[in-house]
C-alpha cells in the first residue's frame, strides 16, 4: 500500500503534475485521505527524495503567474488603476514569500523576481 501510493505519485509527478493536483486525484479517484497517514511523509519530501520536486515552491508559482496575467491586463487595458493596484499586492506578496523561502534556503539566496522574465519562469 505505501509503496504503491509511492510509486503513483512519481508517476503523476512525472507527467508533469504540481503536488497539491496529486493530493486530490489520490483524494478523489484513490480514496486516500492524507499521503502523509499511508506514507509517512508528506507528498513533497517523497517528490524531494526522488529529485522531483517543482524549482519553484507551488504557492510562489501561481503567485507569479497571477502576476504574468495581470500584467498582460494592463497592457491592453492601461487605464484600469485597479488592476494595477492589485499587480502591486500581488507582487509585495512575492517578494514577500520569496524572503521566507530564501531563509528557509529553499530558493538560491540570488534568486530574484524580476517582472521582466516572470513569463518566463510560468511558461
Amino acid at each position: 500500500r505505501k509503496e504503491d501510493c509511492e510509486d503513483h505519485i512519481v508517476k503523476l509527478a512525472k507527467k508533469g503534475i504540481t503536488p497539491s493536483q496529486i493530493g486530490a486525484i489520490l483524494r478523489d479517484q484513490h480514496g486516500v485521505s492524507q499521503v502523509r497517514y499511508v506514507t509517512g511523509n508528506k507528498i513533497l519530501r517523497i517528490l524531494k527524495a526522488k529529485s522531483l520536486a517543482p524549482d519553484i515552491p507551488e504557492d510562489l508559482y501561481h503567485l507569479i503567474k497571477k502576476a504574468v496575467a495581470i500584467r498582460k491586463h494592463l497592457e491592453r487595458n492601461k487605464k484600469d488603476r485597479d488592476s494595477k493596484f492589485r499587480l502591486i499586492l500581488v507582487e509585495s506578496r512575492i517578494h514577500r514569500l520569496a524572503r521566507y523561502y530564501k531563509g528557509r534556503t529553499v530558493l538560491p539566496p540570488t534568486w530574484k523576481y524580476q517582472s521582466a522574465t516572470a513569463s518566463a519562469l510560468v511558461a
